[in-house]
């Protein structure tokens, strides 16, 4: 993957000269970029809470409806959570953390029975491909006997990424997701998974076999994700380390994270990996919510918290809101047209992704707008590509204005070098 690099030139942040008018301390910027952390962190565990719930009540009464309760609860759950994506990449403390509750894509046959015709029996890259936790309480992977009698968190957690691929996803929203939605078998044609109730059933009812063991698996996942959420809540509160992290100094590390963060996430990441991908392929299986066909959900909340942050500002799922000195204030002190501009583009980006949500509520899921020969479909992803394209371009201007150096971004080869795609 390469990687964009850029240089400021500025001098630091405590000896930028006469602005425009006073410029908020650093330390007040960042204070209220690790409040927003702290609350859509909490808002992500208050979300996966009422989630662990919907499934406790699915697990002790399996029904149609129980079932679906516990689908609409994972989508709420989304909400708030990749929001706070954007503190990935700039924080050491994020980026060690999350592959445990958001890593994609995931070979399923991991965790569950799959449809092999599609998915195939066996991967070179992958021995534990089709290993089946739920159907098998003892697994051999590359030689290795695994006791899978009892599945809890422990097992979970000794499963995700074994053999050190990262595919092999166990744990968290994905896991979840799939065990809620099952494979979606339609490729760029209408529809999501549609994993039946009942295989979640007691006795006779009970369909594709395992159903306890199903259940088990979902419980300890929901569970390990709650307390996975709890820590990370932990870290951007009060004397939390990560919050402690970003004040440190300064100033001028914690407004690196911020920026990082942002540019690398418009970029590499959700422009390049997680939709120009995609688009270049035509290809479903590089959809982020591939099961529950809730990709534009995804994007466009990515998309909001990057405007989250700069702004300092972010409504909690209770309708409150959290805000202070921001990023925007600091770069308007010292250059007003950037701060224009990319208030401009970060308002852009998000109703690009707001087109995307609006067109999967008419019957377009994401999965469909990448197909090959949707022309229209296609320019309405690459229009959200574009906008967060350009709004790094501003993002890459911020370096100078409030005087940060060295800043590296993600890159894509789907973005910087297309040819090599395939």
């Amino acid at each position: 993957m390469k990687i964009a690099k850029i240089l400021g030139t500025a001098a630091l942040v405590s000896t930028l000269g006469a602005q425009a008018y006073a410029a908020p301390a650093a330390k007040d910027v960042l204070t209220t970029y690790a409040d927003i952390a702290h609350a859509g962190y909490e808002d992500s565990l208050i979300t996966a809470k009422e989630l662990q719930a919907a499934i406790d009540e699915l697990v002790a009464n399996p029904s149609a409806a129980t079932f679906d309760a516990a689908k609409s609860a994972w989508l709420a759950s989304r909400a708030p959570y990749q929001q706070t994506e954007v503190y990935r990449f700039g924080n050491a403390i994020v980026d060690d953390w999350e592959g445990k509750v958001n890593a994609w894509p995931l070979d399923e046959g991991l965790i569950d029975y799959v449809e092999t015709g599609l998915y195939g029996e066996e991967s070179e890259e992958n021995p534990a491909y089709t290993a089946n936790v739920i159907a098998n309480p003892t697994l051999t992977i590359s030689g290795e006997t695994i006791d899978a009698s009892t599945i809890d968190a422990a097992l979970l957690e000794s499963l995700h990424e074994i053999d050190d691929v990262e595919a092999n996803v166990a744990t968290g929203y994905h896991a979840i997701e799939f065990l809620l939605w099952g494979q979606d078998l339609n490729g760029t044609d209408a529809g999501a998974g549609e994993r039946k109730w009942t295989d979640y059933a007691a006795g006779d009812a009970c369909t594709n076999g395992n159903c306890d063991r199903r259940s088990e698996y979902l419980q300890a996942a929901a569970d390990l994700m709650v307390s996975d959420l709890e820590w990370i809540t932990e870290q951007w509160a009060e004397g939390g380390e990560a919050r402690k992290t970003v004040l440190e100094g300064d100033g001028v590390p914690g407004l690196t994270a911020i920026v990082t963060g942002m540019g690398s996430l418009s970029y590499g990441e959700l422009g390049g990996e997680r939709t120009k991908l995609g688009l270049l392929l035509h290809d479903p299986e590089e959809e982020h919510d591939c099961f529950s066909d809730n990709t534009h959900n995804s994007h466009y909340y990515d998309a909001l918290g990057i405007q989250n942050v700069y702004l300092g500002r972010y409504t909690r799922v209770d309708g409150s809101v959290v805000e202070g000195p921001s990023l925007s204030d600091l770069v308007a002190a010292n250059d007003a047209a950037l701060d224009t501009e990319l208030r401009g583009k970060l308002a852009a980006s998000v109703v690009a992704g707001k087109v995307m949500v609006t067109r999967a509520k008419g019957g377009e899921a994401f999965d469909q707008l990448i197909a090959m020969g949707n022309e229209d479909g296609n320019a309405v992803v690459q229009a959200f590509v574009d906008a967060l394209v350009d709004q790094t371009k501003s993002i890459e201007q911020i370096i100078a204005a409030v005087g940060i150096d060295g800043i590296e971004f993600e890159g894509s080869d789907s973005l910087d070098n297309p040819s090599a795609v395939n």
